[in-house]
């Protein structure tokens, strides 16, 4: 299991194009009000719009995609609608995961899966065996997902290997427990639809992560779109706690 070091432990490198942007994907169902169609349609045409910036990143370098697909609160909203994500779940998987493969992408799924039917289990399962030996991006999303879950999962799991360690384990020894151990923390979260919080994504690792709003809708967000938002970030100082002057100057 590789434990990459969190930003308040070391200070990462910075280039131009992120390497982890995530992204929660948010507006499907007020485009489609928009446009008076039903919320499912919404859906639909945002997995398009997912396929896009797939491709996007890909073609830009990004090496890491991580994406909210469905929280661990979403649960919350109507039957018929949560029945119809978990359908278009499991078509999305079985309709892509030859082409990701085809394009050397490597899929991996974060969250709780026990509340998933079985055969939407075994398809990220072997979604997931399939791309696993690939080199290429790395798109991971995330289903049945939340951050407080994530920690909360990391320090049970961390302390059930080492009791010995219920009073003294640091950052170092929880990171390893962490859904998105394998990937360096975010360089870029982008969420659309305009809505300006992170909603329980990935709290812990998106400590000095650069957020970006966009008022885009999900459906019509694109590769236009994801280049305004990498434009942001590459035009913002990123200082992990040490001054501008620092940065200009590293010997200070």
């Amino acid at each position: 299991m590789t434990n990459q070091l969190s930003s308040t432990c070391a200070i990462p490198d910075v280039a131009p194009i992120p390497r982890h942007i995530a992204i929660i994907m948010d507006g499907n169902g007020r485009w489609a009000k928009q446009r008076f169609m039903p919320r499912i349609v919404g859906h639909q045409r945002g997995v398009e719009s997912l396929r896009s910036v797939v491709k996007a990143c890909r073609d830009l370098g990004v090496s890491y995609l991580t994406v909210f697909a469905f929280s661990s609160e979403n649960w919350r909203r109507p039957n018929d609608e949560v029945s119809f994500l978990m359908s278009l779940f499991l078509k999305m998987l079985n309709r892509e995961i030859a082409s990701l493969h085809k394009n050397n992408i490597r899929l991996k799924i974060i969250g709780e899966r026990s509340r998933f039917d079985e055969k939407l289990q075994q398809a990220m399962w072997h979604a997931e065996q399939l791309t696993a030996k690939n080199t290429g991006l790395t798109l991971t999303i995330a289903a049945n997902y939340g951050g407080r879950w994530d920690v909360m999962q990391a320090v049970h799991t961390l302390l059930k290997d080492h009791p010995a360690l219920a009073t003294t384990f640091t950052e170092a020894d929880l990171q390893p427990y962490l859904s998105m151990s394998e990937a360096p923390e975010p360089d870029l979260f982008i969420r659309t639809g305009g809505e300006m919080r992170i909603s329980n994504f990935m709290m812990w690792q998106l400590a000095y992560t650069e957020l970006y709003f966009s008022d885009i809708l999900w459906p019509a967000f694109d590769r236009d779109a994801l280049s305004l938002a990498i434009a942001s970030y590459q035009n913002r100082e990123r200082r992990f706690g040490r001054t501008s002057e620092q940065l200009r100057h590293p010997a200070v």
